[in-house]
C-alpha cells in the first residue's frame, strides 16, 4: 500500500497548513509590479520613438526628448527595485515576492536594456548582427544571474556579479556616451560578463539604499533636464555616464582591497 493509499487525515495544529506562505500582494509587491511595468513603457516608448524615426526618414540617433524618457523610466525602475526590498524588510512580504521580484528584473533590466542597445546599434550599417549578439548576452546574463541569485543562501553582504540594475544602467551609459560601434558592442559584452563573473559588490543595506535612491533621483533629474535641452545637459550627462561607469569597474577592486587587511587579521 502507497502512502497516498490510506485515508488522508486533517494536518495537525502547527504543521504545513498553518505555516504556508501568504500569497496575497502586499505593498512591496506593488512595488515591484512598479519595476516591470517601467521597463515594459520603456520599451514601448523605445520602439514607438524608433518607428516615428525611421517613418520621417531622419538619420542619425533618436531624439534626447525620446531617450531621456526610455533611460527615465529604467532609472524609476532600478528605484522601485531598491524600494521594493526595503518595505518587504520592514513591513513583510509575500510568499512571491522573491519570484515576482525575479521575473520584473528580468524585464526591466534585462530585455529593456538588451532592446535599447540593439536599437543603437542599428544605426551603423552591418553592424546589427554583433548588436544582436551583444544584446542577447545582456538578456542572457541577467536570466543566469537572477537564478543564481535566487541559489544562494540569503545574509550575505555582497552580490557575486554586478547587479542587474546596475548592469543595465551600464548599458544604458555605453548608449548615452554613442562610442564606435564595435567599442560598443565590446563593452556591453564586458558588462555581461561581470553580471555573471565572481566579482563582489556590496549590498546597498541602510544609509547606502538611501544613497542609490539619492543618486537614482540625480540621474532622473539630468535625464529631464538632457531631454528638455537644458545648456550644458549633454555635459551633465557625459560626466554621469563616466562616474556610473567607473563605480561599475572601481568597486571589485575596493571590495578586495578592503576584505584583505581583514583576511590577514584572521
Amino acid at each position: 500500500m502507497t502512502p497516498t493509499d490510506g485515508a488522508v487525515l486533517p494536518p495537525p495544529a502547527g504543521t504545513a497548513a498553518e505555516t504556508a506562505p501568504r500569497l496575497r500582494l502586499g505593498l512591496a509587491d506593488y512595488l515591484t509590479l512598479g519595476n516591470a511595468l517601467c521597463g515594459f513603457l520603456a520599451v514601448w516608448a523605445l520602439a514607438t520613438a524608433q518607428s516615428a524615426h525611421a517613418a520621417s526618414g531622419a538619420g542619425g540617433p533618436l531624439p534626447h526628448a525620446a531617450m531621456a524618457t526610455v533611460v527615465g523610466l529604467m532609472l524609476v525602475a532600478a528605484a522601485l527595485d531598491v524600494l521594493d526590498g526595503r518595505v518587504a524588510r520592514k513591513l513583510g512580504g509575500s510568499g512571491m515576492g522573491a519570484e515576482l521580484d525575479n521575473l520584473a528584473d528580468v524585464v526591466s533590466f534585462g530585455f529593456a536594456p538588451a532592446f535599447f542597445f540593439v536599437v543603437w546599434g542599428m544605426r551603423a550599417e552591418g553592424l546589427e548582427p554583433l548588436a544582436v549578439v551583444a544584446g542577447g548576452a545582456v538578456l542572457l546574463a541577467v536570466i543566469v544571474r537572477l537564478a543564481r541569485f535566487s541559489c544562494q543562501a540569503p545574509g550575505a553582504d555582497y552580490f557575486t556579479g554586478l547587479p542587474c540594475p546596475f548592469g543595465a544602467m551600464a548599458v544604458v551609459t555605453v548608449v548615452l556616451l554613442d562610442p564606435p560601434p564595435l567599442a560598443g558592442v565590446a563593452a556591453v559584452l564586458l558588462i555581461s560578463w561581470l553580471m555573471v563573473s565572481r566579482m563582489e559588490y556590496p549590498k546597498p543595506r541602510g544609509r547606502k539604499a538611501y544613497a542609490v535612491l539619492g543618486v537614482l533621483a540625480v540621474g532622473v533629474a539630468l535625464m529631464a533636464a538632457w531631454g528638455l535641452g537644458v545648456p550644458a545637459g549633454q555635459t551633465l550627462i557625459y560626466l554621469m555616464s563616466a562616474a556610473v561607469l567607473g563605480f561599475i569597474v572601481t568597486i571589485p577592486f575596493y571590495v578586495l582591497a578592503t576584505r584583505r587587511p581583514t583576511r590577514a587579521e584572521r
